[in-house]
């Protein structure tokens, strides 16, 4: 995760980013999302990555079971809001708690209501037209709750 800033309205210890992939497949949005849940559990953080499928969700198992060889990232798939989760990495196909978890990734279509009680949210979008309609409505939204994140679009580099 960056080291910094989310936005000028957000308060210090909050941070949200928009990172918006050159690459077109969900594989690249997959893998981003499982480095970024990767650099947060190496500070510490407990996190989290939000989907919709469980075709995803088994997808984002299979990477981190596999993203380093040198290392084991304890994580679960959490697959409603009745089950809990003790690992400090977790793929929800279910709203985050806000309290539960340092940081949230989001893959979803659906940005949580309070998305603003996040210490730290990153979004991810590949690089496919309806995938970043959601990450435009995502951000409006997010602007719409005062928050201006930080958005890291790799298509400009």
């Amino acid at each position: 995760m960056p080291e910094n800033n989310g936005g000028s309205q957000n308060s210090p210890e909050k941070r949200y980013w928009f990172y918006i992939l050159a690459q077109a497949s969900p594989a690249a949005r997959n893998l981003h999302a499982v480095k970024l849940a990767d650099k947060a559990f190496q500070q510490g953080d407990r996190a989290c990555i939000v989907c919709d499928t469980m075709q995803q969700a088994q997808d984002l198992d299979e990477l981190l079971w596999n993203f380093r060889p040198d290392a084991f990232i304890p994580h679960s798939i959490v697959p409603d809001s009745a089950s809990t989760c003790s690992d400090p990495v977790a793929i929800l196909l279910c709203p985050p708690v806000a309290e539960e978890w340092d940081t949230v990734i989001l893959l979803s279509a659906t940005l949580p209501a309070d998305a603003d009680r996040f210490r730290r949210l990153a979004l991810i979008a590949h690089n496919d037209e309806e995938v970043l309609d959601q990450a435009r409505s995502h951000f409006r939204q997010l602007r719409a709750l005062g928050i201006t994140p930080t958005v890291h679009d790799q298509r400009k580099a």
